[in-house]
């Protein structure tokens, strides 16, 4: 989103160099189209996340060539377009776009984080991390604890548990509330069976987040390892309650069928 504001910000520059005053010339009329047609884009970009939020990713997708086709260098569209085929897994057209918005902008630290995204969902983490690094190691990045972050979690993929924690812990210095790595870091506390540690980053997660099925699934792991009894099966019977159709409420079944939580 920031990508998006500063290329707004270059259109109201332009708009406003073009409203100067003096007569038109044929240059300024071919330079007002082309605002005309940036302006368009970006309103066609807004659209297709609305309606990515929405659910409607056909006509979303629609928005997204029609932004592109508007203005050709809108990397916003580009990668939006490259998020919305990563969700409903066309996962080769997704890499034609984020390479393509590089190829416009090779040096974006924001573009060299979400291919690095990609990269790790399709399992190269080596060419992932090599991403993250060209992101979070830009000094003009204004967020690099994205990068860090979204490091820190793919390396979870290959239970590089050590690197992982030092990625993320970075993140968190720098955003303490960041999502991602605060259930990231659960993530990792329950597989390298620190449960204390799992339960702190879960109650972190919730202070500033809704429970999910995720979140509550880690703190079941990790206050039944504590025994905490009492808090275990209530949030056991908050997830069945809240997510009875998730994947991570089978899982609870499948702990109630030992522990007899439904019993209880």
């Amino acid at each position: 989103m920031n990508k998006k504001l500063e290329l707004l910000v270059l259109i109201i520059a332009f708009v406003l160099m073009g409203c100067s005053g003096g007569t038109n010339t044929k240059k300024d009329h071919e330079r007002d189209s082309e605002i005309d047609q940036k302006q368009a884009s970006m309103t066609n970009v807004q659209l297709g996340i609305g309606y990515f939020k929405r659910g409607n990713y056909e006509v979303s997708q629609d928005k997204l060539l029609r932004a592109i086709e508007q203005d050709p260098n809108n990397i916003v569209a580009y990668t939006t377009m490259a998020f919305l085929l990563m969700q409903i897994n066309k996962m080769e057209e997704a890499e034609k776009y984020y390479l393509d918005a590089l190829d416009i902008k090779s040096n974006d630290p924001g573009l060299r984080n979400g291919y690095g995204t990609y990269l790790c969902r399709v399992g190269r983490i080596d060419d992932a991390m090599e991403q993250f690094k060209e992101a979070y190691g830009n000094p003009f990045y204004k967020t690099p604890y994205l990068a860090y972050s979204n490091a820190g979690t793919c390396l979870l993929q290959v239970e590089k548990y050590g690197l992982a924690e030092k990625l993320l812990r970075k993140a968190l210095v720098m955003q303490p509330e960041l999502s991602g790595a605060l259930i990231s870091m659960a993530e990792l506390s329950i597989k390298t069976k620190k449960y204390m540690m799992a339960r702190a980053y879960v109650q972190r997660y919730h202070a500033v987040n809704k429970p999910s099925a995720e979140s509550l699934w880690l703190q079941v792991q990790a206050e039944r390892a504590l025994g905490a009894t009492e808090h275990y099966l209530k949030y056991a019977r908050q997830l069945l309650d809240e997510f009875p159709d998730s994947e991570q409420a089978g899982l609870v079944g499948e702990l109630g069928r030992r522990d007899r939580i439904k019993q209880n």
